[in-house]
């Protein structure tokens, strides 16, 4: 009985030991190779401005592994685009425009056509940019899903807009990492086709890291930020973008937002009053 006993206590350790290894071993694994459902939680590591979600069709939350979009299925807009800029994103797979429907909203709701832009006089004005996910052709064409799209005059697109891009991947390429967010607000009017808004403003937060940044935590006083206010009008194709600059915290006035949340108030305070 002794012996019986004796068995079945070393079996005990045994099996206790084997799911002790297991564990490990799956903690260990899971701090290797991430999972993959958190692989787009680099783009909201300064925070969730307007705490979008999965239930408020106005500010829905909308998950790709690009970016992150608080979308308004009113507006048929994004609010905001959210996403990270390392150099390794910046390839040389060609534009691909091929705009198209976001087929993962929610069942019901209308989704925005590239042809309900046709005519318009508006750019498909990209959030996050194209250029931006020139890596891989999968990362090109998710810049072409609608719902990270706005309708956008062309001499803000193609003028201060696009220079403030083209300043963003330059820091980029000289070693720097970048958490940018963008969006608009205000509305002058809507498309005749799909009734999407037009905004009457754009705007463009971007806060510089170090290479190997680790969000909020690689975020201090010094950290160079840049917000710019743009009016979504003709007209401007040739001005600097430098002439837009403002600071987070007017921007957040305007928007209603909280950026840079998950950075120390005394950080923030001082980041988002700097022009």
């Amino acid at each position: 009985m002794k012996l019986l006993r004796s068995r079945w206590s070393i079996l005990a350790i045994g099996l206790i030991s084997i799911c002790l290894l297991t564990g490990a071993f799956w903690w260990w694994n899971r701090t290797q190779s991430p999972d993959p459902s958190r692989a787009t939680d680099g783009h909201l590591a300064l925070g969730n401005p307007s705490n979008a979600n999965d239930r408020d069709e106005n500010n829905y939350l909308l998950r790709r592994k690009q970016y992150i979009v608080s979308y308004n299925n009113t507006k048929r807009i994004p609010n905001w685009v959210s996403w990270k800029l390392v150099a390794s994103d910046i390839g040389k797979v060609p534009r691909r425009n091929d705009f198209n429907v976001d087929e993962t909203l929610p069942k019901g709701w209308y989704q925005v056509k590239n042809t309900d832009y046709s005519g318009s006089g508006y750019d498909r004005g990209h959030m996050c940019p194209a250029a931006d996910r020139s890596a891989t052709v999968e990362d090109n064409t998710a810049t072409f899903i609608l719902t990270n799209i706005i309708p956008q005059a062309r001499d803000n697109n193609q003028g201060p807009w696009a220079k403030l891009e083209d300043y963003t991947r330059d820091q980029v390429k000289q070693g720097k990492e970048a958490y940018i967010i963008s969006g608009g607000y205000g509305q002058k009017g809507v498309l005749p086709k799909g009734k999407v808004a037009i905004p009457a403003r754009t705007w463009k937060v971007i806060v510089f890291a170090e290479v190997g940044s680790k969000g909020a935590a690689s975020v201090n006083d010094r950290t160079q930020v840049i917000a710019v206010d743009l009016p979504n009008d003709e007209g401007i194709k040739s001005d600097r973008w430098q002439t837009y600059k403002t600071t987070i915290r007017e921007i957040e006035g305007k928007t209603g937002y909280d950026f840079l949340s998950t950075v120390p108030k005394e950080i923030q305070d001082k980041l988002e009053t700097q022009k």
